[in-house]
C-alpha cells in the first residue's frame, strides 16, 4: 500500500471514529491516533515528515491565533499560568518517582513513561540522553496512547460532570475581549496583504520558528534545552500575531485559512505519531505487563486533577481559561484542538500559549534530573 494512500485511508476511517458520539463524549480528531496505531501494529507507516509538517503547520495556527490577546493576558496571569506548569508536570514527576519507589519499576522504564504521559516528545529525548537506555523509548510508546487520549476526554468530561453552561462561559469570554479590545484604543488600520489567503505570512512564521528551534541553552551536567519544532513556530505564531504587521505589510493570516491549516496539521500529526507509536506497542504490553499501561494512566490523570484543582479553586480561573492551561501543561495539542472544537472558542488557545511553555521547559528537566538522583 502506497504512503499517500495509507495517509488518506487513515483519515478517513480516523474522522469516522471520531465522529461517534456516546452520551456526549467523542473521540474528535483523535480518532485519527487510534487508527494510525492500528496501522502502525501492521507496519503500515507514516513518514517522519508528515508528523513534523502536521506539528508545524497545529502550533503555528495556534500562535496566530492566541498572538492578538496571548502578551496583555500573561501581564495579567502569568504567575497563575508559570505555577500551574510547574505544578502539573511536577505532579507528573513525583507519581513517576512514587512508581519506582514503589512498584520496583526500572528508572529508565518510567522516565518513558512519564515522557509518553506527558505526551512530550522532547521529554523522550532527554530521557534517552540521561539514562543512555532504549527503554525510555518503550516506557513511552507503552504511555503515549492513553497521554493523548486521555487528556481529550478530560476536557470533556469535566465540563459535563460539573454540567457546565459551555455557551454562557464562552459568551462571557467574548465580552471580556471585546472590553479588553476596547480598552486598547487600537486604530483596526488597512495593512497592505501580499496574498489573500495569507499563506506567505504563515511560511514566514514557519521558516522563523524552526530558526528560533535551533537557538539552544545550556543547562546543567553538559545537556542542552531548545523549544524544538514545537515550541518554535508556536512562539513564532504568537509574536506575528500580536504584531500583526511589519510597516505598511500586513503579516496576519486570515481566520479561515488558519482554522483549516490548524485542523490538517492536528490530523497529520496524529498520523505519524500514531504509526510510529504504534510499531510494536502490542508487543510491549504483552513483555511487559498491561499494568504499565494503568501506571502511564496515571501518571496522565493526577497531573491534570491537580492542576485543574489549582487553577479553579486557588488562582480562580475560569473553567474554559482553566482547561485550556490542563492542555498547555500537558503538552497535548490534540486536546487543545478538541476543547477549541467542543467550546467553539480561540480564547482557551491563550491559557495554553501561556503554560506551553513552562511545562515544556520543565518535562525536558525532570527528565533529565530523575534518572541522576534515582
Amino acid at each position: 500500500m502506497s504512503e499517500m494512500m495509507i495517509i488518506f485511508l487513515i483519515a478517513v476511517l480516523g474522522y469516522l471514529l471520531g465522529s461517534i458520539t456516546i452520551k456526549g463524549l467523542s473521540l474528535g480528531t483523535s480518532g485519527v491516533l487510534i487508527v494510525a496505531l492500528i496501522f502502525g501494529h501492521f507496519q503500515l507507516l507514516v513518514p517522519g515528515t508528515v508528523r513534523e509538517i502536521g506539528l508545524a503547520f497545529f502550533v503555528t495556527a495556534v500562535g496566530f491565533i492566541a498572538g492578538p490577546r496571548f502578551i496583555s493576558n500573561f501581564k495579567k496571569k502569568a504567575t497563575s499560568f508559570v505555577v500551574l506548569g510547574l505544578v502539573i508536570i511536577l505532579t507528573g514527576s513525583i507519581t513517576a518517582i512514587g512508581v519506582v519507589l514503589l512498584g520496583g519499576l526500572p528508572v529508565d522504564l518510567t522516565v518513558g513513561m512519564m515522557s509518553g504521559a506527558l505526551t512530550s516528545t522532547p521529554g523522550l529525548a532527554a530521557a534517552i540522553e540521561s539514562t543512555g537506555s532504549d527503554m525510555a523509548s518503550i516506557g513511552y510508546g507503552i504511555a503515549y496512547p492513553f497521554g493523548v487520549v486521555g487528556v481529550v476526554l478530560f476536557v470533556q468530561l469535566i465540563p459535563k460532570f460539573l454540567k457546565i453552561d459551555i455557551p454562557a462561559e464562552r459568551e462571557r469570554l467574548a465580552r471580556l475581549a471585546t472590553a479588553e479590545e476596547g480598552e486598547s484604543g487600537g486604530e483596526k488600520k488597512e495593512y497592505k496583504q501580499l496574498d489573500d489567503f495569507g499563506i506567505l505570512p504563515f511560511a514566514a512564521a514557519v521558516v522563523l520558528g524552526l530558526l528560533i528551534a535551533k537557538i539552544t541553552v545550556p543547562l546543567p551536567g553538559g545537556a542542552s534545552f531548545s523549544l524544538g519544532s514545537s515550541g518554535g513556530p508556536l512562539l513564532a505564531g504568537i509574536l506575528m500575531g500580536h504584531f500583526a504587521h511589519i510597516g505598511p505589510i500586513a503579516i496576519t493570516v486570515p481566520k479561515s485559512t488558519l482554522e483549516v491549516l490548524r485542523e490538517l496539521g492536528l490530523a497529520l500529526f496524529l498520523m505519524g505519531a500514531g504509526t510510529n507509536a504504534g510499531k510494536g506497542f502490542v508487543e510491549i504490553l504483552l513483555e511487559y505487563g498491561a499494568a504499565l499501561f494503568f501506571l502511564g494512566a496515571l501518571m496522565t490523570i493526577l497531573p491534570m486533577v491537580v492542576g485543574y484543582v489549582v487553577a479553579r479553586h486557588i488562582f480562580k480561573i475560569d473553567v474554559l481559561n482553566s482547561l485550556g492551561s490542563i492542555c498547555g501543561g500537558m503538552t497535548s495539542t490534540p486536546a487543545l484542538g478538541t476543547l477549541m472544537a467542543m467550546t467553539r472558542s480561540e480564547a482557551v488557545a491563550i491559557s495554553y500559549a501561556a503554560t506551553y511553555p513552562v511545562a515544556l521547559i520543565m518535562v525536558v528537566l525532570c527528565c533529565q534530573f530523575i534518572p541522576l538522583f534515582l
